[in-house]
């Protein structure tokens, strides 16, 4: 009866205005944000194929990397494709059912970890925790949205439905959303942040012990990149959900959402793992004959 009665009330489509206002701003976008897309996939793609391969990067560290890299592209191919679509032409809608492919996923990555202590079993079921708890708050909070009647409303002022921008359209109390919402942004953006920052906190005084003064620079400057990516990622998705649901701030929401979905998981494999010097020589010793022979393998 819910579900009849939210049917009824909800449009077959929504109009996506995203950057429309702005229209000499779509065509710029358009080149910036394909360039990315392709950098995202080839980088991310790369990352994968050497982590599969090169047995020597059959470690804990490439494993959760290369398990980032698939949620990566796995993100940005249900956003980016709909969103070139809407800054290149004047289609600009996105049926109610693809709303569904926005997903909300979460993945902690903690690059200094020892084989020892990291365990295959262990890798296994992290890895399998971090999926699974995408897949459940994207679920829960898909389809607690999914059933709030719209009474017709379908224009959103974004380039992608985002559940705040969903609950800012109904006609009924969103209380129960909205605390959802909060709840999930705290469970899988806040937290994971602040276990992230004691994480890089502990390496910190670590470097600080280093004799080397070269050590320690080159330590800080990798930390710093990467702690700059992570700030990037959580203070954008955290800006985005933490705020009340029936804040007008769409302008700013735009930007901000343009860091998680395209600018940061093109960062991911440069900052990460493009730069690491087993990675390089992995790259270099890379055969044809190597990987014929890992893709026979897999099938």
């Amino acid at each position: 009866m819910v579900m009849e009665i939210a049917n009824a009330s909800s449009p077959e489509a929504f109009i996506l205005l995203g950057f429309s206002l702005r229209p000499s701003l779509e065509t710029i976008l358009f080149v910036l944000v394909l360039g990315f897309y392709v950098v995202s996939l080839l980088g991310n793609g790369t990352i994968i194929l050497v982590s599969c391969v090169d047995v020597h990067l059959h470690t804990p560290m490439y494993f959760f990397l290369a398990n980032l890299s698939s949620l990566d592209i796995g993100f940005t191919t249900s956003i980016i494709p709909q969103l070139l679509v809407n800054l290149w032409g004047p289609q600009k809608t996105i049926s109610y059912g693809g709303f569904m492919s926005y997903d909300r996923f979460a993945a902690i990555c903690r690059p200094l970890q020892y084989s020892i202590i990291m365990h295959p079993w262990l890798c296994l079921s992290l890895a399998f925790i971090s999926w699974l708890g995408g897949l459940i708050n994207s679920m829960v909070g898909s389809t607690l949205t999914m059933l709030l009647p719209l009474c017709g409303n379908n224009r959103i002022d974004h380039f992608l439905c985002e559940m705040p921008l969903i609950m800012q359209l109904a006609c009924v109390d969103t209380s129960l959303n909205e605390v959802e919402m909060y709840v999930a942004s705290f469970i899988f953006a806040v937290l994971p942040l602040g276990l992230i920052l004691v994480s890089y906190g502990h390496i910190a005084c670590a470097v600080l012990k280093i004799s080397s003064a070269e050590g320690r620079r080159k330590a800080f400057n990798t930390c710093s990149s990467h702690v700059a990516v992570v700030a990037l990622f959580y203070g954008s998705i955290i800006f985005m959900y933490l705020q009340p649901a029936k804040s007008n701030s769409h302008e700013r929401g735009k930007f901000l959402a343009l860091f998680y979905t395209v600018v940061t998981p093109m960062l991911n494999p440069l900052i990460y793992t493009l730069r690491n010097k087993d990675v390089k020589k992995a790259l270099r010793q890379i055969d044809v004959g190597s990987l014929c022979c890992f893709l026979a393998q897999s099938f």
